[in-house]
């Protein structure tokens, strides 16, 4: 039911996406809801962001066992990647569910605010220890996977506002180099 509901919130965000709705998606019976979530929509949409955070986190690694050589640039091209080859098979639909609930509750709710703050944490410091091991400076290892994040989401949403990938091979091609220089050279 928490995967179903990260993918409803990353297609629907969180207001139109309902408890019966998840159920069905989930093809859960409705009363598994109140027992495994007695705490309603609110602890369900937390940890539907949450599993979305870990998922993102865990990616990274998958990312850079993938590559022959792993590179600043490199990675943030797979993270790209993933979303350009989401867009151009599957279409515009959706998003990343921790920016749907962040735009949707962060002002409203704050246990989703908080929800949203820990997920991309979740996802960031990954990034960063994996940015460290490719040479990038531990200091600024985390602020770096920031812009990265920042520049992904962005990209995400000028991407589903065009319904064009254009926005995100842009940020792959134009932040790669930044990225690279920020890296030690290996000797």
């Amino acid at each position: 039911m928490v995967f179903s509901a990260a993918q409803l919130i990353r297609r629907d965000g969180v207001a139109s996406t309902g408890m019966r709705e998840v159920a069905a998606h989930a093809q859960a019976p409705r009363g598994s809801l109140q027992h495994y979530f007695p705490g309603g929509k609110e602890q369900l949409v937390n940890e539907a962001v949450a599993w979305a955070g870990q998922y993102a986190g865990r990616r990274v690694a998958r990312f850079v066992a993938g590559m022959e050589e792993p590179t600043p640039s490199g990675l943030f091209a797979a993270m790209v990647g993933q979303w350009t080859d989401e867009y151009e098979s599957a279409g515009f639909g959706a998003g990343c569910p921790v920016a749907a609930a962040t735009v949707d509750c962060a002002d409203s709710t704050d246990s989703t605010r908080a929800a949203t703050a820990a997920a991309f944490a979740t996802w960031s410091a990954p990034l960063a220890e994996a940015l460290t091991g490719m040479g990038v400076p531990a200091a600024q290892s985390p602020s770096l996977a920031t812009v990265m994040i920042s520049t992904l989401e962005g990209a995400l949403l000028i991407a589903r506002a065009e319904h064009d990938v254009r926005a995100l091979r842009t940020v792959a091609r134009e932040l790669g180099p930044m990225l690279d220089a920020c890296a030690a050279p290996r000797p």
